[in-house]
């Protein structure tokens, strides 16, 4: 039986054995999937002895994507952009391909199951790590009035946006700097809610008209999402069907087979 599995720190949340079962049920494929808790100066050695132990791919999550982006010895046009990859097809010589589906996982929640707009928005990309990079090109492709990048080290978003600017109208600043501004959507692209944190944001960037968009979730409502609701935010959204959609991109990149999300959506609520 072909072994699935994904890779990060933490990890023991991770609904993605359940969800690929679930896949795999659904389109009659033999795999076993699993998740796999890795030491913060260990993923390397993580990947390659899975690999040993017959492992075909990997999905890799919180802190190790840009690692994972480095390990990769070929990668898609769109991990290549983001310096970040959360899906690994494992080759037996080590060449690993490397691929990003968390962009067209969020952007696809957003537009399918949300029915949220992008195009001529305004967007804040809070965060500019791993999760924030592989967002940025899809979400730019929906043709939004502007993507600010908010980040607490301001050199880091200015640079990202510097990166991704060709591609629409992206600006980076540090999280005060929003201070008076409004946006349409708010995506957290931090992993502070892992930690039940809030990114220091000035509450005055939440509007009754903003919706909020959290990449992390839970089995209740997120810090993200609380803090968003008591300030009156329009709508607030959880990452898991961003990370449904994302596995399902990755599912059909390992297995050539497109799985139906949303009963997986509704298995998983």
């Amino acid at each position: 039986m072909d072994r699935y599995a994904v890779m990060g720190n933490p990890v023991a949340h991770s609904k993605s054995p359940r969800i690929h079962t679930l896949f795999a049920g659904q389109t009659n494929q033999q795999l076993s999937y699993e998740a796999i808790l890795v030491e913060k100066d260990g993923f390397s050695n993580a990947v390659a002895s899975f690999l040993q132990h017959g492992g075909k791919g990997l999905n890799i999550t919180v802190p190790f994507k840009e690692q994972a982006w480095a390990l990769a010895a070929a990668r898609s046009e769109r991990a290549e952009r983001a310096g970040a990859v959360n899906t690994l097809i494992l080759e037996k010589d080590g060449r690993h391909f490397g691929d990003n589906t968390d962009g067209v996982g969020l952007v696809r929640d957003l537009l399918q199951n949300h029915d949220t707009a992008l195009k001529n928005k305004r967007l804040l990309l809070v965060g500019a790590g791993g999760a924030a990079r592989g967002v940025i090109e899809p979400l730019l492709n929906e043709q939004p009035s502007l993507l600010v990048i908010a980040n607490r080290t301001t050199d880091k978003a200015v640079e990202l946006a510097r990166q991704f600017c060709d591609l629409g109208h992206a600006e980076g600043c540090g999280l005060s700097d929003v201070s008076g501004q409004s946006f349409d959507l708010i995506i957290n692209a931090t992993a502070a809610s892992l930690a039940g944190q809030v990114p220091e944001l000035p509450e005055s960037v939440i509007t009754t008209d903003s919706s909020c968009y959290d990449m992390m979730y839970a089995d209740k409502p997120t810090a993200f999402m609380d803090w968003a609701q008591q300030l009156g935010a329009a709508h607030c959204m959880d990452g898991l069907g961003m990370l449904v959609e994302q596995a399902a991109e990755s599912f059909y990149l390992w297995r050539d087979v497109r799985p139906d999300t949303g009963p997986v959506i509704k298995a998983l609520r």
